[in-house]
């Protein structure tokens, strides 16, 4: 019988689930804006204006891009963990990545909420 240690973060299960639920929120936004575009008459600057105005599309367009967000940092993490192997370069790939993505969120905060 082999007896198996398992060292490390454990994060294999619940960062799967997690891309797998923010890729299922990604595509109801896609599936959601391009239902709103086919259903508009004349989609135009006024008809974007108003669609961006309501509250319960700058919350869904937050969700989006928050789960779009972290997605990213779940890929790009597992990249480097896979292929940059000097422990000092990984960290400053994560920390790089970690402040961008968190400009990105501060960002699309100012965007949708910042008219």
């Amino acid at each position: 019988m082999v007896n198996r240690v398992v060292i490390g973060a454990h994060y294999g299960l619940r960062d799967w689930l997690v891309q797998r639920i923010s890729a299922v929120v990604m595509v109801g936004y896609v599936l959601a804006l391009s239902a709103q575009l086919l259903l508009q008459d004349h989609p135009g600057y006024d008809a974007w204006t108003e669609l961006f105005s309501s509250q319960w599309m700058r919350t869904f367009s937050l969700l989006f891009l928050l789960a779009l967000f972290y997605h990213a940092w779940i890929g790009i993490r597992d990249i480097v963990m896979d292929y940059v192997k000097p422990a000092s370069v990984r960290l400053v790939i994560h920390t790089l990545v970690i402040l961008a993505l968190m400009i990105y969120s501060i960002w699309s905060v100012e965007i949708l909420w910042g008219m």
